[in-house]
């Protein structure tokens, strides 16, 4: 048993992840701004994780095996937990994201398109951190989400005072109506409507994960000895062509597709830049993923339960 701390972990696969924890035996206390409560027996504090003081004032003389950052989007925040846990835990863990990759967002080096990128493409710990940007303001915030998480990422590497790693997760699907990105709906809703789908001319691939993979390997991450980023993402990228046939096969509808060139706006995964992400360090570190083919058509299933049936 371990005592686990997350940040986080109201809704969704963070959700699920402090279910997995309690269940295997741990210890777990969550900290969030209260929105839902945790599972009866884990110790829960309502505070704004960017008040410091209250932080460090809950926190009190604990301490903790492991933490679980669901929900740092800057390197403010970062730089606050860095701060309250030293001395207070062994490793912790952030929740990132695939779209640290994104050359739209950041001046990257090229990676030759179809081939899974890997982690050393951004390394937190050569990144640039910059504090005084308004990251306090949410439109910024949402402009600027992939940059947000690569200066997290930085602050924590940098902070010391406990071990760090952080789990950049593709796309996440499944769940049905606890799925609060609604992209899988965007696409159920507009195919089971008859609406068009919007893609680029050369649409490229993208990978996913299930929302209980990545449950899965967070609580993996909570025991497991690396430290820096890992990938996760189940096996086998899908372009926006490969998403829109599963859909309507389960939905038993024709796509219908409305075509743009590269750089225009299109539908959620319809992607004009490669950033499709390798798996390859999890798996050598004991991680096993399953095939996003497998479980996607469930997920669509899910999705087109919870969709309101279309009129005639």
């Amino acid at each position: 048993m371990q005592r686990i701390c997350v940040i986080g972990g109201s809704r969704y696969f963070g959700k699920l992840l402090v279910k997995r924890l309690q269940t295997t035996g741990h210890q777990v206390t969550v900290i969030n701004r209260g929105s839902t409560p945790p599972p009866a027996g884990v110790e829960h504090f309502v505070i704004d994780r960017n008040d410091e003081a209250a932080l460090t004032a809950a926190l009190d003389s604990r301490t903790f095996d492991v933490v679980v950052d669901q929900v740092c989007y800057t390197p403010v925040q970062a730089a606050i937990a860095a701060r309250a846990f030293a001395g207070r835990t062994r490793r912790y863990v952030m929740t990132s994201t695939i779209e640290v990759y994104d050359p739209a967002t950041a001046a990257l080096p090229a990676v030759p398109a179809g081939t899974p990128v890997p982690e050393p493409i951004v390394d937190p710990a050569a990144w640039l951190v910059a504090m005084d940007l308004p990251w306090h303001d949410d439109g910024y915030l949402e402009a600027h989400y992939a940059e947000g998480k690569r200066q997290a990422e930085a602050v924590f590497v940098r902070a010391g005072g406990f071990e760090f790693a952080s789990v950049r997760s593709a796309h996440v699907l499944g769940g049905g109506a606890q799925e609060f990105t609604g992209r899988l709906a965007h696409y159920t809703g507009r195919i089971s409507r008859g609406g068009a789908i919007t893609v680029h001319t050369k649409a490229l691939p993208t990978v996913f994960i299930h929302y209980e993979e990545l449950a899965d390997l967070l609580l993996w991450a909570t025991t497991a000895e690396f430290t820096g980023p890992i990938n996760a993402c189940s096996d086998g990228p899908l372009d926006v062509h490969d998403l829109v046939a599963i859909i309507a096969t389960q939905a038993g509808r024709e796509p219908v597709y409305r075509t743009v060139p590269a750089g225009e706006e299109a539908s959620p995964f319809s992607f004009d830049r490669h950033y499709a992400m390798s798996n390859a360090r999890a798996k050598k570190l004991g991680f096993s993923f399953s095939r996003t083919t497998d479980w996607l058509p469930g997920a669509v299933a899910e999705a087109l339960t919870t969709e309101p049936s279309p009129t005639a």
